[in-house]
């Protein structure tokens, strides 16, 4: 079993940055893939982006590549997004997520533990 709380969220012009935290529980997170993925309202929920469980593979949504940073500190339980050059169509709830195994995923249904969201708005 895993539990996740995300933080970070919140209220940025378009342009700016925000850091993203996902903490877990658990003594077994090193054996977890992590990801994020996002919601708009009235739309789907987005893969964002995904790390392997030692952090050393990791894999981007199109719309999210060269922006977008996805990491992990397995000491601290923690998996980070940091967003930078943010666009009002980054504005979604972000949520994290994780599975069992290393091989990266990009669908909802591959993923057995998520988070409770937080809200990022970007405004113009």
């Amino acid at each position: 079993q895993v539990q996740l709380v995300e933080s970070g969220g919140g209220l940025v012009q378009a342009g700016g940055s925000l850091r993203l935290s996902c903490a877990a529980s658990g003594r077994t997170f090193s054996t977890y893939s992590m990801a994020w993925f996002r919601q708009a309202p009235g739309k789907e929920r987005e893969f964002v982006a995904a790390v392997s469980w030692r952090g050393g593979d990791t894999y981007y949504g199109d719309s999210v590549k060269g922006r977008f940073t996805i990491s992990r500190n397995n000491a601290k339980n923690t998996v980070y997004l940091q967003m930078n050059s943010l666009k009002p169509e980054d504005t979604a709830v972000y949520y994290c997520a994780a599975r069992s195994g290393s091989v990266l995923r990009t669908t909802t249904t591959e993923y057995a533990y998520w988070g409770q969201g937080t809200q990022v708005t970007v405004s113009s």
